[in-house]
């Protein structure tokens, strides 16, 4: 049965892996004492994704990555509209995923020692995101 379902905006990140697990429960009012979070991008050129929580190092690691996986102006992209890191964004988002489930133990996100939330900023200037979290109890 779902408890609730609410849709916030986080800040605007740069471009890179951001760590939002403490912005996630600063809008996760109330969680019931077990269940499970659903959390949805609603956007095609970042992702979310749970990594390693605890050095940044790790972070620039998957920025390096995966631009060298998808670098930008790349000669044969046809989507080059809205700048060259838009089409390699939408690559880089479909591989990662546009949702994370997570167990909620204790009225807590029951995530292991070293894990927390990332959100995947894959555009240079990608403005404030669109979560849905959707709470299962």
């Amino acid at each position: 049965m779902i408890l609730f379902q609410k849709s916030f905006q986080l800040k605007p990140y740069p471009r890179g892996y951001h760590l939002i697990t403490g912005e996630v429960y600063s809008y996760m009012h109330e969680l019931p004492s077990r269940g499970l979070l659903h959390l949805f991008i609603q956007h095609t050129s970042a992702a979310l994704a749970i990594n390693e929580n605890a050095d940044p190092s790790v972070r620039k690691d998957f920025e390096s990555v995966f631009n060298h996986i998808v670098p930008e102006n790349m000669p044969f992209l046809t989507h080059t509209l809205e700048g060259p890191d838009d089409m390699p964004a939408h690559i880089k988002a479909a591989m990662i995923g546009s949702s994370v489930t997570i167990p909620i133990t204790g009225s807590r996100f029951n995530l292991g020692t070293w894990q927390g939330i990332y959100l995947c900023e894959f555009r240079n200037n990608g403005g404030a995101r669109q979560l849905v979290a959707t709470v299962w109890g």
